[in-house]
């Protein structure tokens, strides 16, 4: 018996040894695994981790290329801006340093941590910016309280320096921050969160061109963020340059022209398809869009009766009437239904089954021939054609010129406008084309619709003679380097071919629009230069009763389209004076000063003298000459 328990107890030790043997192994076994996972698996990540405690990445952001006008000035550049940054990992205390920055720096803490939250998938060591183009003030406070703001780094971003205010707003675009939605697309799959892109205009369609690449900087930082030194860096490369075919000097002179005035007007070079102007009147601020735009600003521009933020040249859409009655010519002298000598009578109306349609001149024009109703605007003498041709003739002609459709100018959203057919009101609205309906498309009311580019470029056309250019905004894409990386040559679209006869004789009536006894566009006239042209007013609305005041937004559209020289043309203009009543006073002398500074530009016309150069004129014993303005001839009774 004792032999046996002597046995036993001997045997336990060694059994509790084996357990204890068992349990130490595996606990090393699962040790060395963990230090395996580490060591091994995870060594990577856990070198990024430690690297990212004393290295940071700071962003450097590359300015937007520059844009120019056709002679090298400057329209659009950048200037250096603050942004406020924070990077994620080192910050605790996520609340207590927006209040902090909200408070120092007068910012909304509602904002700030709105943002913070739209980039909190990113990674957390890289730069959130939270607000963009501080104050200087902003900058030096919180400078001064920089230890105490863990987490907070000042990056230095280029801004976008508008040269000349206001000017060409709508033309160049504006900037914003990219949206999230943007962050989606493909488009902008390279970008960052608090990148600045190109919302409208310019800025928008070239976005490609213009944005550049980022660089940045690795720095060492202590333990308090403060700055030790530079490990490596990549410089940002600056965005390409564009060198746009518009004019300066035109640009200035077209939108001052309109002065308080709301409409559009653009110019195009007859013989290349640029465009040496393009105006939407009213303007506004570009520069205020690019950070949170104060509510009350907003506010101001959405309740404008003169809508500045609408982009008129591209997009307004306005019933062209009168100056629609070249292509309704045109398309009378090319079926053969008139030529330049078939005359009308018109006693102030013209009667089509039981209504009658009345003329601008109540008392009427009398005996008119093609000349004549277009120098005049006689509306009889082209109802009576209309009716003749139909609406479909009208519309095949008007298509010829590019009406109803979209040029592709290089802009995003342009607006097509309407040349109306019977298959297109059956399909719109399931009703047939009543024939009375055709009398309205026949000077360019109803359902009729253009652009002011349309009509600059149907101008154009005509001036021409039929070569149809494709209208563009810019001339050559440069590197920062100076190197011309495109260059945009005038490109034939199509030839409009139409008799010889038929471009003399609407040629023949736009000159004597302006230049002859009774034009209703004798306001453009330049006494150094021949103008051919042609007045519109279109309505808006239908007012049984005139008499009186009417209000601003009943009242008529003003248009006005021209070209010049006539004996061999160069520029082709088209100007919308909204609710401006009158096309041979409000928007014929916008033209006027548009074609006027164009022929100074060119040493055609010399450029009135200043105060200075004329004292200077005295003293040397010359007569100094008083200079043609375009004022209204004393001959001039047109009222279109």
């Amino acid at each position: 018996m004792r032999g046996q328990r002597f046995i036993r107890e001997v045997r336990d030790p060694s059994r509790r040894i084996l357990v204890l043997t068992i349990g130490v192994s595996v606990l090393f076994f699962f040790l060395l695994m963990r230090l395996w996972y580490l060591q091994i698996v995870k060594s990577e990540d856990f070198q990024n981790l430690s690297e990212n405690n004393r290295l940071r990445l700071v962003p450097v952001a590359a300015s937007r290329g520059t844009i120019l006008d056709r002679n090298g000035d400057i329209l659009v550049d950048n200037l250096p801006s603050f942004s406020i940054a924070v990077i994620p990992q080192e910050v605790t205390d996520k609340e207590g340093l927006l209040k902090s920055l909200s408070r120092l720096a007068g910012m909304n803490e509602a904002d700030l941590s709105e943002k913070w939250d739209k980039s909190r998938k990113r990674n957390r060591y890289q730069p959130i910016i939270l607000a963009s183009n501080i104050t200087r003030d902003q900058l030096e406070i919180l400078e001064e309280n920089r230890l105490f703001l863990p987490g907070l780094d000042i990056e230095m971003h280029p801004i976008r320096a508008y040269s000349h205010g206001l000017l060409g707003a709508h033309l160049f675009g504006h900037l914003g921050e990219i949206s999230e939605q943007e962050m989606g697309t493909d488009r902008f799959k390279r970008y960052n969160p608090g990148d600045y892109v190109g919302k409208s205009g310019i800025e928008r369609y070239w976005e490609k061109e213009l944005h550049g690449a980022d660089g940045g900087r690795q720095i060492e930082v202590d333990a308090m963020g403060r700055f030790l030194r530079t490990v490596s860096e990549r410089s940002p490369t600056t965005g390409n340059s564009l060198v746009l075919t518009v004019d300066l000097a035109l640009q200035k002179a077209a939108e001052s022209a309109f002065g308080e005035q709301a409409g559009a007007a653009v110019a195009l070079d007859v013989n290349s398809g640029e465009v040496l102007a393009f105006v939407s009147s009213p303007s506004f601020d570009p520069a205020l869009f690019a950070g949170r735009l104060p509510a009350e600003t907003w506010n101001k521009y959405l309740n404008d009766k003169r809508h500045p933020l609408e982009n008129k040249a591209l997009k307004g859409q306005y019933p062209p009437g009168s100056t629609f009655k070249i292509i309704t010519a045109i398309a009378g002298l090319e079926e053969g239904l008139i030529d330049e000598n078939t005359t009308i009578t018109c006693t102030g109306s013209y009667k089509f089954g039981n209504r009658s349609f009345g003329c601008w001149k109540k008392s009427g024009h009398g005996t008119v021939n093609l000349r004549k109703a277009l120098r005049e605007s006689c509306d009889v003498y082209f109802y009576r054609l209309g009716e003749q041709l139909g609406v479909d003739k009208i519309a095949f002609y008007a298509k010829k010129f590019g009406l109803g459709e979209p040029l592709g100018i290089g802009l995003e959203n342009e607006k097509p406008g309407l040349i109306p057919t019977r298959a297109w009101k059956e399909k719109k609205y399931g009703k047939k084309w009543l024939s009375g309906e055709t009398l309205s498309v026949a000077i360019g009311q109803g359902y009729v619709l253009a652009t002011p580019l349309q009509l600059a470029e149907m101008t154009a056309e005509v001036a021409n003679e039929g070569t149809v250019y494709a209208p563009h905004l810019v001339k050559k894409v440069v590197s920062p380097e100076g190197k011309v990386l495109q260059e945009f040559l005038p490109t034939v679209v199509r030839r409009v071919s139409l008799k010889a006869k038929t471009w003399q004789a609407v040629k023949k009536g736009l000159f004597a629009v302006v230049n002859e006894p009774g034009g209703t566009g004798a306001v453009a006239r330049l006494y150094e230069v021949k103008v051919a042209g042609k007045t519109g007013t279109s309505q808006v609305v239908k007012l049984r009763d005139r008499r009186g005041g009417i209000p601003y937004q009943y009242r008529d559209h003003a248009l006005f389209v021209a070209f010049a020289p006539y004996e061999k043309p160069e520029i082709a203009v088209a100007v919308v004076v909204e609710h401006g009543e009158h096309g041979g006073s409000a928007a014929a002398s916008i033209a006027a000063r548009i074609l006027r500074t164009y022929f100074e530009g060119k040493g055609v016309i010399k450029k009135p003298m200043t105060q200075k150069t004329y004292s200077s004129a005295v003293l040397q014993g010359e007569s100094p000459k008083a200079e043609s303005v375009g004022s209204v001839p004393e001959e001039q009774n047109g009222n279109d």
